[in-house]
């Protein structure tokens, strides 16, 4: 559905030349979620704005629903715009015009009836759940409401894609909520392919399929979304996850192990570090061990989340026993897909 090779912008800044993208190659299938996530300045905002050309590349091309935007005069890269709708942090609502007026504006543009409008916009409202707020203004509801009428306003031209720049940034968490489960029920209804930018992980865990990671204007990790939480190959990425599972464990955690395995008298043992996911996480696999090879096993730290609906997290396991025995339980958790980490050995 959206394809990036090699994208380069470059902008003329006060101190010389800025490299918002550096050979960003990109390729998005139809009808998915997908994330574009990193930290102020990383170049997501400005990779975002090449898919629909409101920022043209210094370099590369940019292809959409099988149309290679790049290459279109101004006047084929209007009508395409028509199938790319873009939402945004701060709403930009206009404040003299209703809420239906609001979402109708474009259509207006486009040069439809008033009849054709009503058509159009009335069941849109009720999509976002605005039916009864039609003639409100934007001072009149919240922000969370002004954000619904944003999504509406986007998909009235009915567009192929759509675009997703912090448009949670500055909403509360329950509302932020109430917004990502919205864009998914509008991505399983309407079969949009929707491309959301942001700064946050929880905003990637709720709704995005796949992601990429980007930094100092380059994708430094991509892939579904899932595999990325359990198993992050780069530090920004490591960094991210930081908010939702810590990638590292509490040094009082591995100072208090290593005190108690330090102790006089303490059979051999060790801190395992477990990271897990998906079908894995439902066996017994710690019984498993346990019983198999003899070992006492006791949680010390651990937690564990979801990537919409599939478990994912960590456990970090003092395991007391013959050293051939604790090998082996390694190797048998290895081989059924648990990354395991020895902390501490005594």
């Amino acid at each position: 559905m959206i394809r990036l090779e090699d994208i380069h912008q470059t902008y003329q800044g006060s101190q010389g030349p800025v490299h918002a993208l550096r050979g960003v190659d990109l390729h998005i299938r139809p009808g998915e979620i997908f994330g574009i996530i990193g930290r102020s300045g990383a170049g997501k905002s400005s990779l975002v704005r090449t898919v629909n050309l409101l920022n043209r590349p210094s370099q590369g091309t940019v292809t959409v629903a099988g149309r290679s935007l790049t290459a279109l005069d101004s006047a084929g890269l209007r009508a395409a715009r028509r199938e790319i709708g873009m939402i945004f942090q701060h709403f930009n609502l206009l404040s003299s015009r209703s809420v239906f007026d609001n979402v109708a504006l474009p259509l207006e543009l486009a040069g439809l009836s008033r009849g054709e409008i009503r058509e159009r916009v009335a069941p849109l409202l009720e999509l976002v759940g605005l039916g009864t707020l039609a003639d409100r203004y934007p001072s009149q509801i919240s922000g969370g409401q002004k954000q619904r009428v944003g999504i509406a306003r986007a998909l009235a031209s009915r567009p192929k894609v759509l675009l997703s720049d912090e448009a949670t940034s500055a909403l509360d968490p329950e509302t932020t909520r109430a917004i990502l489960a919205l864009l998914q029920q509008i991505n399983r209804d309407l079969g949009l392919t929707i491309v959301l930018i942001t700064h946050q992980m929880q905003v990637i865990k709720q709704v995005a399929g796949r992601l990429a990671v980007m930094e100092a204007g380059r994708i430094v990790e991509q892939g579904d979304t899932l595999q990325v939480f359990s198993d992050p190959q780069h530090e920004v990425t490591r960094s991210l996850l930081d908010e939702i599972v810590p990638q590292e464990l509490p040094v009082n955690v591995v100072e208090r192990v290593r005190t108690l395995l330090g102790s006089a008298g303490h059979a051999p043992a060790s801190l395992l570090r477990l990271t897990f996911s998906g079908p894995e996480s439902d066996r017994p696999l710690l019984s498993d061990v346990a019983r198999r090879f003899g070992l006492d096993l006791n949680i010390v730290h651990g937690q564990i989340d979801e990537v919409q609906g599939h478990p994912f997290g960590n456990l970090a396991v003092v395991a007391t026993g013959a050293r051939a025995d604790l090998d082996s339980a390694v190797a048998l958790l290895a081989g059924a897909g648990v990354r395991v980490q020895e902390v501490v050995h005594a």
